[in-house]
């Protein structure tokens, strides 16, 4: 199986987080005899937009993206080239693949070996530390990639890929067993209205927080069976606390990338529960009651994306069915437009660009 690959390619690139994202048509394509063994060239059919590449762009985290930087990591294609030399390869040529933020790992490192490969400490992330997934061609390595189920759509794959292996590896290790309450705040937007449908497909009980007519619909709709609105509650906790029986969530997984979010999940959370802490706000610190935290003997979790079983676990699940993305499909040319309502606050779901338009 042969491809023909073009020597430049559409893609958006950030040169200085100080100016507009651009986008170009002559991107230089790596060709099949530049790669290094062990790399892979992906065509693109669609990437996912998270919240993570806002980020990037806009250099607000304390750790900053190189520059220029071609950002994204929720990538779904079809492998056109393998590099030379490659030894072992558990992917071939032709086959549909996903690009994830953990782009390579050196997989023998201490946090490797036990298995936290996203915190590798030889990693590479992509659209972060190399280049990423709002592009027609990317490069990845044959280890790395996710293989994609002919049952999932490749836009239904491409946030599965960031957005649903992080909730289903929180929600995972988040110490719950089949009847649990499980509390999400943010759970209408692109982290959360997947967390709302693994935690059912897992056998747990939702209460969704987050705001609006629409995300109430669509978390209902999803599964959930308690709402609770953070704009029109008197008493947020107390309200919380009222839908799990009086005695509160076994469980949060926060998604919201706000500091509040955190604060208050300690405080609705009963004796023994866990908070596992997601989502990534730009400047913010995890303020917790020290008495109520070792009171309540509450475990506090840091939950980082996942590994390479998490992916295939949590693609595997929404192959089947349990879990869908939903999403609304756009062009390349939109992503300056889709950041700008991710930092209103305004998408439902998720965005996904179609990388042939």
């Amino acid at each position: 199986m042969s491809f023909n690959i073009p020597k430049v390619q559409k893609a958006a690139i950030v040169e200085k987080t100080s100016e507009p994202l651009k986008i170009i048509n002559d991107f230089p394509v790596k060709q099949p005899e530049e790669l290094a063994p062990g790399e892979c060239l992906v065509e693109l059919d669609v990437s996912g937009v998270c919240h993570t590449d806002l980020h990037a762009r806009n250099g607000d985290w304390p750790i900053q993206a190189k520059l220029p930087l071609i950002g994204g990591h929720e990538g779904v294609g079809r492998i056109v080239a393998i590099g030379a030399h490659t030894s072992d390869s558990p992917v071939k040529v032709g086959d549909r693949v996903g690009i994830k933020w953990l782009a390579y790992s050196c997989m023998d490192c201490e946090p490797c070996r036990k298995g936290l490969e996203q915190s590798c400490l030889n990693g590479r992330y992509s659209g972060f530390t190399v280049d990423g997934t709002f592009s027609q061609y990317v490069v990845s390595w044959v280890t790395h990639v996710t293989p994609i189920p002919e049952s999932l759509s490749s836009a239904e794959a491409a946030s599965i890929l960031c957005a649903g292996v992080t909730v289903y590896r929180a929600i995972k290790y988040s110490r719950t067993k089949i009847g649990d309450w499980i509390v999400l705040p943010g759970a209408g937007g692109g982290l959360g209205h997947l967390a709302v449908q693994y935690a059912v497909a897992m056998g747990l009980r939702v209460v969704a927080i987050d705001t609006g007519a629409e995300k109430k619909e669509l978390v209902m709709r999803l599964g959930a069976e308690k709402w609770v609105d953070f704009r029109e509650t008197k008493d947020l906790v107390k309200d919380v606390i009222a839908a799990t029986d009086g005695l509160g969530g076994h469980a949060a997984v926060v998604t919201a990338a706000t500091g509040a979010a955190y604060a208050q999940a300690v405080d609705y959370l009963r004796m023994g529960g866990t908070l596992m802490v997601v989502g990534l706000p730009a400047k913010a610190n995890l303020s917790a009651d020290i008495f109520f935290t070792v009171v309540k003997s509450i475990s506090i979790l840091g939950s980082y994306v996942g590994n390479r079983q998490d992916a295939r676990e949590a693609i595997e699940i929404a192959a089947r069915g349990k879990v869908k993305c939903h999403y609304s499909l756009k062009p390349l040319s939109e992503l300056s437009q889709t950041y700008e309502a991710l930092e209103q606050g305004k998408i439902a779901g998720r965005i996904v660009l179609n990388m042939k338009d």
